[in-house]
């Protein structure tokens, strides 16, 4: 499995990569794999301020539906458009086209304190 080393984790399989006062989330090549094929991503969360550990939409697999945590306090500025006609990006291209929310950091410094990519496979037994 692939964890890239420039992105942040959290133990409930989100990734975040930081640019600036920006970032892209995501889920984890894991989370992909346990879920299955995904289906359909549901997130009208746009505009919003989400805090960290909070709901900001779901993701849908063939077989079960799965909540997506904020790893950090940001607002959320635009949902990945593709992901409306390709949900299957998240399977094929969890850390790429797959990514599922751009934000806005209310302190980019929050990143610092989530997990290596060293530390997230420690969490999932790799």
């Amino acid at each position: 499995m692939n964890f890239p080393a420039e992105l942040k984790y959290t133990s409930d399989h989100e990734w975040i990569r930081v640019e600036g006062d920006e970032a892209y989330i995501g889920i984890t090549e894991f989370a992909q794999g346990e879920l299955g094929d995904i289906v359909y991503i549901d997130i009208n969360t746009v505009g919003q301020d989400v805090t960290k550990e909070s709901v900001f939409g779901t993701v849908e697999a063939v077989k079960t539906v799965s909540d997506l945590f904020m790893p950090v306090d940001g607002t959320i500025l635009e949902v990945n458009k593709k992901l409306d006609s390709q949900p299957e990006l998240v399977n094929s291209d969890p850390y790429g086209d797959g990514w599922m929310v751009k934000i806005k950091l209310t302190n980019p410094a929050d990143a610092e304190g989530l997990l290596s990519a060293d530390a997230y496979k420690g969490v999932i037994g790799q």
